[in-house]
């Protein structure tokens, strides 16, 4: 049975297509306090339910909704809950940068845990130990199979080079390199202020961008300011063309504006979270997760092997 919260409806009732299911009907609203309401019109006992909700903004209470939909579930007799999160919130505080913060993507993992979770799936998170952090099975997947295509299909027959944002991402380009038929790569060196969020400094390219297309990589988009000061940076050094390649579109505050008037020819991303008209542009192309989404859900429900999706 596959249930849905509020967040991003749209790729819910993708992945049920997909799936030739029903979204189970749920009764959902807020009280005048702002409290989150959630009973499910039929029964549950005994299902292998699956609930989807991405962390979208307002991100606190796509949270709530999820964790309270799970406690209905598993207070209903649900069978087995696997929680479906197309973008994991909280993934960016996965260790402590200064003394007395918190580690809030671990937090994250033990709220699912204590309200009922018994497995996690998630694409593309912001570092891959975070899978650590939850006492259960967690299905770590990519949508670098979905983003590569496209760009194979687009840029396949231009000079290529893949490039980090930062060092910290030099792996997964890595990835990206072996499967645009091993192009070479390049990372951006920047400086971060840990006191100042959303912002850091482009310094200098590490490696050869002149004449070629630079696809930069990245697991998300929040303000903007880092992918766009990395493609002034290589364009800059004589690139002949910035392709900024992400899994997920937070668009925060002036990410639009940047975008749009950067000097990027093209923005792919995919649709884990909801873009909405306003949040669209000339450059933007929007692939769907869902297809990956609805094999996964279904291989784990036939007890199969989520890791044989990304074998090729």
């Amino acid at each position: 049975m596959l249930f849905s919260g509020r967040a991003h409806p749209t790729l819910a009732e993708e992945v049920a297509n997909l799936l030739e299911v029903e979204i189970v009907p749920t009764t959902a609203y807020d009280f005048a306090n702002g409290e989150i309401y959630i009973r499910f019109d039929e029964s549950v006992r005994g299902c292998d339910a699956f609930v989807i909700q991405s962390h979208n903004e307002p991100i606190n209470d796509a949270i709530m909704e999820q964790l309270i939909m799970i406690d209905a579930l598993k207070r209903a007799s649900a069978k087995r809950i696997t929680v479906i999160l197309p973008f994991y919130g909280y993934a960016r505080q996965d260790k402590k940068h200064l003394g007395r913060e918190p580690i809030s993507a671990r937090l994250m993992a033990d709220l699912f845990l204590t309200a009922g979770a018994d497995r996690l799936m998630t694409v593309d998170l912001h570092t891959a130990q975070i899978q650590g952090f939850f006492d259960g099975p967690v299905d770590h997947l990519l949508a670098m199979p979905i983003l590569t295509r496209h760009v194979k299909k687009k840029y396949g027959k231009r000079d290529l080079t893949v490039v980090s944002p930062d060092a910290g991402r030099i792996k997964v380009a890595e990835s990206w390199a072996n499967s645009l038929a091993n192009a070479p790569l390049a990372f951006i060196h920047k400086t971060r202020d840990p006191r100042k969020p959303n912002e850091s400094k482009a310094n200098r390219v590490v490696g050869e961008v002149e004449g070629r297309t630079c696809i930069l990589v990245d697991d998300l988009i929040d303000t903007g300011g880092t992918i766009v000061q990395a493609a002034e940076a290589l364009m800059a050094d004589g690139a002949e063309d910035v392709v900024i390649v992400a899994t997920h579109a937070v668009f925060s505050g002036p990410a639009i504006d940047r975008l749009k008037n950067s000097t990027a020819c093209e923005v792919i991303v995919t649709n884990t979270l909801p873009i909405g008209d306003e949040k669209r542009f000339d450059k933007l192309t929007v692939l769907s997760i869902a297809p990956l989404l609805a094999q996964a859900t279904a291989a784990v429900f036939e007890d199969g092997s989520v890791t044989s999706l990304f074998k090729n």
